[in-house]
């Protein structure tokens, strides 16, 4: 754990698909281990913050709930930047809120800072199983065609919902820990490149001093036996 902190890595993650898909429902199952039926669709964006243990490591989760109305695209699109998860979410009760998620993973495309950045698709409302538009093969080929995670779950019953936060942190931390080993050696590299030039910078002025000290030896001693 870093001097000062409180936790040993923080994590953003961020919500988006289309509105009434239960964005903000299943972020509220998760942090708060409640539903609500009358949740309001998020205006703008919302933040949670949720501190857990993980894997013997204390995480920090930012957890950004973005409005899926056209009207707030603008305001949300901000959001994307140094996002390290990002939850495509679809109901499966709506065919259209599935058909757009393309849409949505451009948006992760064009406006995520982070190349790294894990992708999951989560399909929502499978307790409404006799209304589902959209199967659950369906959905794994997407997230397949796409190298997303997938998982299938309902903010209400919160089936799937704590395993989808879980497989989604465990693959984040996974890739911000590989990312921070390869900058760590690019560092070591970076310090070893430095220490040979300066090495050999010591070398050649070192070469240098003994060759004017042998010049000025030769040079005294010729003047001792020519000079007279």
């Amino acid at each position: 754990m870093s001097a000062g902190l409180s936790f040993d890595h923080l994590l953003k993650l961020l919500m988006v698909g289309e509105s009434n898909v239960g964005k903000t429902s299943i972020l509220i199952q998760y942090t708060s281990d409640s539903f609500d039926e009358k949740t309001k669709s998020t205006i703008g964006v919302d933040l949670k913050v949720k501190t857990i243990d993980f894997m013997g490591k204390k995480l920090k989760l930012t957890l950004w709930d973005t409005a899926g109305q056209e009207r707030f695209r603008t305001l949300t699109a901000s959001y994307y930047r140094g996002a390290n998860g990002v939850v495509l979410v679809y109901d499966v009760t709506n065919r259209d809120s599935f058909e757009h998620v393309q849409h949505w993973l451009k948006e992760v495309d064009v406006y995520c800072t982070n190349e790294d950045v894990v992708t999951m698709l989560v399909a929502n409302k499978i307790d409404k199983e006799q209304e589902r538009k959209v199967s659950k093969e369906e959905g794994m080929a997407f997230a397949r065609k796409h190298n997303m995670l997938f998982m299938e779950c309902s903010a209400k019953t919160k089936q799937g919902v704590t395993q989808a936060f879980e497989e989604l942190i465990s693959k984040a931390l996974e890739t911000q820990c590989s990312k921070r080993e390869v900058d760590g050696d690019d560092q070591v590299d970076l310090t070893n490149v430095r220490v040979c030039m300066l090495f050999s910078l010591a070398s050649r002025a070192l070469f240098f001093a003994l060759f004017w000290l042998f010049f000025c030896s030769f040079l005294a001693l010729f003047l001792l036996f020519f000079g007279s």
